[in-house]
């Protein structure tokens, strides 16, 4: 169609950081009745379900940050006990997911891109998910956004990868090749009782931040050279999270991409693309045993 292909167009075209960044600005800023009127539209326009955040009225919230990163009420979801299986990391929708074949990953119909890519261009921190499995999960405007551990995990490193900006959605993944590996993303790599697993917080247009729950705000500002935290995995120092944990999350946006190690989990079957995500229920379930792995 006629009018995609103007979208596609004008998402090139466009200057992408700059616009995110004077995004960013305003959703950071306490302004007042300003604030609260784009706050109510904004819960009018996608439907947000304010019953089940904490804070429930858009007077309640000082800046448009503090609303779209809003807690959610106690409660509001659960996170699955069964030590067998994965949760959700996100409420979304499912893009893509499947088997990594030869060191690709499905974007859309005919588009592929590269794991070792996708984590930053090291080989060496792509190697233990060649054959593995990855899921691509989409958040909307309207979705929870922060970022939760599908899994108990130790924090090994994180990389921040530069990148483009483009607009993450069916269309974008649709045309524009490399999406996912393109933007600029946040890599963030754990060891769990089962095998690694990478969590990759993918930015896009107007995302004004990505944050972690330990380092804080990564991004902006944006950087033009990959930057790689090692971080000790035993001792005091460790990161470890709880599976249900928050680990991070989007201001404005976006995309989670997780990889897992060969033969670590299964995806639920009753899942695919465009299958409604919600945090804390079934993802999948973990093939080998804490003992075995």
């Amino acid at each position: 169609m006629l009018v995609n292909k103007l979208k596609i167009a004008l998402q090139h075209l466009m200057p992408k950081h700059g616009i995110s960044r004077l995004v960013g600005k305003f959703a950071a800023a306490e302004a007042g009745w300003l604030t609260t009127k784009a706050i109510s539209y904004f819960i009018k326009a996608y439907d947000i379900n304010m019953a089940e955040a904490k804070l429930k009225n858009a007077t309640d919230f000082t800046t448009f940050n503090d609303f779209f990163t809003r807690e959610l009420a106690e409660g509001a979801r659960t996170i699955i006990a069964d030590p067998n299986t994965i949760c959700y990391p996100v409420d979304g929708a499912i893009s893509q997911q499947g088997p990594i074949v030869q060191g690709q990953l499905i974007q859309a119909k005919g588009f592929n891109y590269s794991l070792e890519t996708l984590l930053g261009g090291d080989q060496a921190t792509a190697a233990p998910f060649q054959d593995g499995e990855f899921s691509c999960i989409y958040l909307a405007p309207k979705d929870y956004h922060r970022i939760h551990m599908p899994i108990t995990g130790t924090l090994r490193e994180m990389i921040y990868v530069p990148g483009d900006l483009f607009s993450v959605n069916p269309l974008t993944a649709n045309n524009v090749p490399n999406l996912f590996a393109r933007n600029e993303r946040v890599v963030t790599v754990f060891d769990t009782a089962h095998g690694p697993m990478a969590m990759v917080l993918v930015g896009a247009t107007i995302v004004a931040s990505i944050e972690t729950i330990w380092a804080g705000t990564i991004t902006p500002p944006a950087g033009k050279d990959v930057f790689r935290w090692q971080y000790p995995t035993e001792g005091a120092g460790a990161i470890t999270l709880e599976k249900g944990a928050e680990m991070g999350r989007f201001k404005l946006g976006s995309t989670v991409v997780t990889t897992f190690a060969p033969n670590m989990v299964k995806f639920n079957p009753q899942a695919g693309p465009e299958t409604v995500t919600r945090l804390g229920e079934h993802y999948a379930d973990l093939v080998k045993l804490a003992a075995d792995a």
